[in-house]
C-alpha cells in the first residue's frame, strides 16, 4: 500500500476532501456496529469496486491486498481460534474494508487539501489555544503512514521468507519497528526544520 496521491478525474477525485474524510469516519463508525460476517462481506466488496469507479488499475487493488495478505491472516487465525469463525471473516473483512478505504482515500486527495478541510473542521479550537493545523498535519501523516507501515511490512515480511524465516513473528516484528521508528524521527526531523 503506497497511499501516495495518484491524479485523477473520476467522480471520486473530484469529491471534497471534507467530504471524503467525513464518510471514512461514518464508514469507521458504521463497520463496528456491523457484527454479521455476510454484509460486512458486501461493504468490503463495495469498497473494492470504489477502486475501478476513481479509475486506479486492477493492479493497485491487488497491490493494496496483497499488501494486507499476512495481517489478515494473522487476524483470522487468532480470531476464528479466540472466537470462532464469523467473528474471524467479520473482524478481517472489517479490518480489510476500513484499510482500503482509507488508502482509497489518500490515493485520490491532495495531501494539502486533506489538512486544508481537517483544519476548517477543527479551527473552533482555537478558542481553547490548541493548534488545529498542527492537528491536522498529524492527522494526515497518520492517514499517509498506515499504508507505509503495512508496505514496509510486507517488504520485511518478504526479505525474510527469502531468508527461511517467514514463520517468525520475531524476526519480523522487529526490523517493522527499528524502520517505522527511523521513518517517524525523519519525519520529526523534517518538521522540526520546517517550523524552524
Amino acid at each position: 500500500m503506497t497511499g501516495l496521491y495518484s491524479a485523477g478525474h473520476s467522480l471520486i477525485h473530484r469529491l471534497p476532501a471534507g467530504l471524503k474524510l467525513f464518510l471514512l469516519c461514518a464508514a469507521g463508525i458504521g463497520l463496528f456496529h456491523l457484527s454479521d460476517w455476510r454484509p460486512m462481506l458486501a461493504v468490503l466488496a463495495g469498497i473494492t469496486l470504489l477502486y475501478p469507479l476513481a479509475r486506479l488499475p486492477l493492479s493497485v487493488l491487488i497491490r493494496q491486498l496483497r499488501a494486507l495478505a499476512w495481517l489478515l491472516v494473522l487476524l483470522t487465525v487468532f480470531q476464528w481460534w479466540a472466537q470462532g469463525w464469523q467473528a474471524a471473516v467479520t473482524s478481517s473483512a472489517r479490518l480489510a474494508a476500513l484499510l482500503l478505504l482509507a488508502n482509497l482515500i489518500t490515493l485520490t486527495t491532495r495531501t494539502t487539501a486533506t489538512i486544508d478541510a481537517l483544519t476548517r473542521v477543527l479551527s473552533g479550537l482555537r478558542l481553547i489555544g490548541v493548534n488545529p493545523e498542527r492537528i491536522s498535519l498529524t492527522i494526515s501523516l497518520a492517514l499517509r503512514f498506515l499504508p507505509v507501515i503495512i508496505e514496509v511490512t510486507h517488504e520485511v515480511r518478504a526479505a525474510q521468507k527469502a531468508r527461511g524465516l517467514e514463520f517468525s513473528l520475531l524476526a519480523t516484528a522487529i526490523p517493522v519497528i527499528v524502520r517505522t521508528l527511523k521513518m517517524a524521527d525523519d519525519i520529526a526531523d523534517a518538521i522540526d526544520a520546517r517550523q524552524g
